[in-house]
Formats: C-alpha cells, structure tokens, sequence
C-alpha cells in the first residue's frame, strides 16, 4: 500500500510564519496626511484612524455640509441667481470667473461648488436661502449637532474661513450623510461640466478637482477636495473597495498630490494589508504641524482659564 511522506515543519518556524503573516496584515497604513479617517459606510465602524479626533480647519470639505443644507431646503433647483461678490470678509481671497451681475441656474451653482470648489457660488447660494446668509450658517451648525458631529463648527458656506473646523472621525458622519443625497453622489462625481449664464450671457467650463473620478482603476461615489494654508491638502470619499463602500477622511497634507496617494495607500492597505510608505518629508511636516496644533490647544486652554478666572 503506498503512502505519502510527510513533511515535518518545526513548531517554532510554524510560530513564526504566523506572526509574520499578522504583523503584515496588523500594520497601519502609513499616510502622508496628518489626520484621517476610514470607516465601512454600511456598518458606520471605523476600520483606521490616525488623530481623528483633534479638532481642525477643514478647508473646502465644509462645502458637503453646505449642498445638503441646500437641498433639505427643497429650492427651485431651476431658479436663476444673481451673482455678488462675497458679503462676510473673511481675509481670503476667492478668485472667480463668475461675473459680477450676471445670473447662473441653483443646480448649476451646487455642482460647481461641489465638483470644482467654487467659493463665490456658495456665498450666492446661501444668500438665497430663506433669511440669507446667517440663517444659512446657522442652518449648518444645526445640521451637524443633528448628525452628532460634536467637535464641528461652521462660519462660512465656503471653507475661506480657518474657522471651519471639525475632526475626522466627525467628517465620517458627515461624509456618510452627505452619501444619502443621491444629487449630492452626482454632482460631486461628475467629470465637467459647462455653465450658461445670463445677462450678460455667457459660458465657462469647469473639471473636477479630485483627478481620482476619472480613472477607470477607481469607483469613485462621493468626493470631495479642500485646501487652506491653515488646512493643508484635505479629501474626502466614497469608493467601492474589495465589494464594499468605504468612507475616507484624509486632512491637512503638504503636497498637491499628496491626498490621492494616500487614497491609493489606503486602497492597497485594505486590498492587501501592505501599509505602504512616505516620504521624510511628509513626517517632517506632520511633526510641525502636530507641534503647531499642540500650541493651539495649550493657548486655548491658558485662555479659557484666564477667563474662568477673571472676578
């Protein structure tokens, strides 16, 4: 009767394959951004977090909140608008191609707010919302204290203003809420898109600012890009990854393209487990900007308790 030899391998080198195989598939992911987030969108449960929880600029990300409290107003999305420049001064300057006087379509405004960032459309969009510009922003922070984001607080429509701030893991509920609006999905996914004006008549062309809606190696559902100088690089997605759509918050990066690697790093970590790496540079930045926050905070505090203190 034939037999099969067995091949004896030492319990100790067994050990030692599986504790290399989860020390792989344990490692972080390593992201050039400072703070960031990535959650299942279906479960709500955070699969990564790194500093997710300091509180933060977060640049033109603000402008997911702004389309939703948009669209809850339920706004004739056909309704002409009049073009002004911006009321609140906020120490920024917004360039536009937009024509002072002019008239463009709300649809048209809220995509192109969503999709290319542009800042005077959200300032005319919340002008013309029921009681202006204040109860808009007002309108905002309401929403976010209903989504739970406790660590958020808006003063802008646009993300100018520094003061715009919030964590990531508070920015994954709002992501995540920001998913339910199916015009919402859209419009921030769409490639271009050309806006006729009127009086004067005229047209411009807009592109997405996320480069990652367009290549066929990503699903891209939701998307979001940002930058302040007080904010760094930020994005924010939905993407189907391995079967599921996951939620990724990546804020305060040095570089331009430093953001869309960390998606793919994020996307490999998930897909394979490799953590990936950076460069010295984004650690160096990370580590002033972790100092620089650190300050903040402690001048926060000093001041509360100055203030506490006072007769």
């Amino acid at each position: 009767m034939g037999f099969r030899r067995l091949v004896m391998i030492p319990a100790a080198l067994m050990m030692l394959w599986a504790v290399s195989f989860q020390a792989i598939y344990a490692a972080e992911v390593q992201l050039a951004s400072v703070y960031a987030a990535v959650a299942d969108l279906e479960k709500g449960e955070l699969r990564f977090e790194k500093h997710a929880d300091r509180r933060v600029p977060i640049a033109s990300i603000t402008k997911l909140m702004t389309a939703m409290v948009v669209l809850d107003a339920q706004q004739d999305l056909s309704e002409w608008l009049l073009v002004r420049p911006r009321e609140q001064k906020l120490g920024k300057t917004a360039w536009t191609r937009m024509r002072n006087g002019s008239e463009a379509r709300r649809r048209d405004l809220l995509q192109i707010a969503l999709m290319s960032s542009e800042n005077l459309a959200c300032d005319v969009l919340a002008r013309h919302y029921p009681g202006g510009l204040s109860a808009f922003v007002d309108a905002m922070n309401r929403k976010a204290s209903e989504l739970g984001m406790a660590d958020t607080v808006f003063f802008d429509p646009a993300g100018l203003s520094p003061n715009n701030q919030s964590t990531a893991a508070d920015l994954v509920k709002m992501v995540s809420a920001a998913y339910q609006y199916d015009l919402i999905r859209q419009l921030s996914t769409e490639t271009y898109l050309q806006v006729q004006f009127r009086k004067p008549r005229y047209a411009l062309e807009y592109g997405n600012t996320n480069p990652l809606v367009r290549s066929g190696r990503w699903d891209v559902h939701l998307s979001k890009t940002g930058y302040l100088s007080e904010a760094g690089r930020c994005l924010v997605m939905v993407s189907e990854i391995e079967g599921d759509p996951v939620v990724i918050v990546l804020l305060d990066s040095l570089g331009t393209r430093s953001p869309i690697g960390d998606a793919g790093r994020v996307r490999r970590w998930l897909e394979t487990g490799e953590p990936g790496t950076i460069a010295a540079a984004a650690r160096d930045y990370e580590r002033q900007r972790t100092a620089a926050y650190r300050v903040e905070v402690a001048s926060r505090e000093n001041s509360g308790s100055a203030i506490s203190a006072s007769p």
